[in-house]
């Protein structure tokens, strides 16, 4: 990390979330008391979904968002819909709960599309329903429109 925390970095040079922020995702200065961050590494698939299912209950969907995004890029291929888009329903919470209801629509629309045609190619679901998270998904953003 540089002393200007113009960019958090670890010693490979990797980006790394040394910023705090608030249950949002919304940066904090320095200093500042934020959430505890979320491990940066994927975690196996049925760990990714509780955890992220946690968050979402505890009122941090961007912090679930992170743990989704961690799995689809650490992933198979041939699941990275349904990682991309769990990860956009937890965006598309977050900017509900930021009050931005046009981003927050689109977002969960999107993540709902990617979800069930993701659902349409039988991959494994790890213990979610994905139609009643399609149908959730919908469901927020017909009511921010």
């Amino acid at each position: 990390m540089t002393g200007d925390h113009s960019r958090d970095r670890d010693q490979a040079g990797r980006p790394r979330q040394a910023r705090p922020r608030d249950a949002l995702g919304r940066p904090l200065p320095y200093g500042a008391a934020g959430v505890e961050p979320v491990p940066e590494e994927a975690l196996p698939a049925v760990e990714t979904v509780a955890f992220a299912q946690e968050l979402v209950q505890e009122g941090r969907p961007f912090a679930a968002h992170e743990v989704l995004e961690a799995r689809w890029k650490a992933g198979p291929v041939e699941e990275r819909g349904l990682w991309q888009g769990l990860a956009q329903v937890c965006v598309g919470l977050t900017h509900a709960a930021r009050g931005n209801r046009t981003g927050a629509a689109r977002l969960l629309e999107r993540g709902a599309a990617r979800v069930e045609e993701y659902e349409s190619g039988h991959g494994p679901a790890y213990g979610l329903d994905l139609a009643a998270v399609v149908a959730c998904a919908r469901e927020h953003a017909a009511a921010e429109r």
